[in-house]
């Protein structure tokens, strides 16, 4: 399936074969994808935290509305980011690159996110949402179905996941077999209702 094949048959699945395993194989090349959503200066703060365990995820369904989703699914991840990994050994992003091109990217860094807590949150989501979507993305054009979920208890799922401090939780993806087909799509705006050139 190509990519305008992927966007349009992508839907937010709610029901999931439980007994439907996803082979490693196919987990691997899904996070793997994720990884190479994009970040600003290429921090890629996001974390991906998989819940794996059966009782975990029984605790992790009750903080998130009782959704079958997280039972259910195949793989079900919790994405969440580090507000602080701009100023975490910040050469490691630019490694690959010329000395002198390499300071001059870090310096950039430092300068963008110091003291700048609201930016360095915001740019964390933003991450969290691009990484996201490509894992969607991913998931249906291998033949599955997914789920974003923000429906959850945030304070509770950070103590049942021991979230470190500096994180933040943006999402859960759910990613499975649909045994259900999604609800009919609710109505989208008109193009020329969300679409302008230059100016509002």
């Amino acid at each position: 399936m190509n990519v305008f094949q992927a966007i349009n048959a992508r839907r937010a699945v709610k029901s999931f074969d439980p007994n439907h395993q996803m082979p490693a194989d196919i987990e691997r090349q899904l996070l793997e994808a994720a990884r190479l959503a994009p970040t600003s200066f290429n921090i890629q703060h996001w974390r991906f935290l998989l819940l794996k365990d059966e009782q975990q995820r029984k605790l992790v369904r009750a903080a998130a509305w009782d959704q079958s989703q997280i039972t259910d699914a195949s793989l079900v991840i919790v994405i969440c980011g580090d507000i602080q990994a701009w100023q975490d050994q910040p050469e490691q992003y630019w490694r690959n690159f010329p000395e002198e091109r390499q300071a001059f990217m870090v310096n950039m860094l430092k300068q963008f996110y110091h003291n700048q807590p609201q930016k360095q949150y915001d740019e964390v989501l933003r991450s969290i949402g691009i990484a996201a979507q490509t894992l969607m993305l991913s998931a249906q054009a291998l033949g599955y179905e997914s789920c974003p979920m923000v429906g959850f208890d945030a304070d509770k799922l950070a103590e049942l996941i021991k979230l470190p401090e500096q994180h933040k939780i943006g999402m859960i993806v759910a990613i499975g077999k649909g045994i259900r087909p999604a609800f009919p799509r609710g109505g989208e705006l008109p193009y020329d209702k969300v679409v302008f050139e230059n100016c509002f």
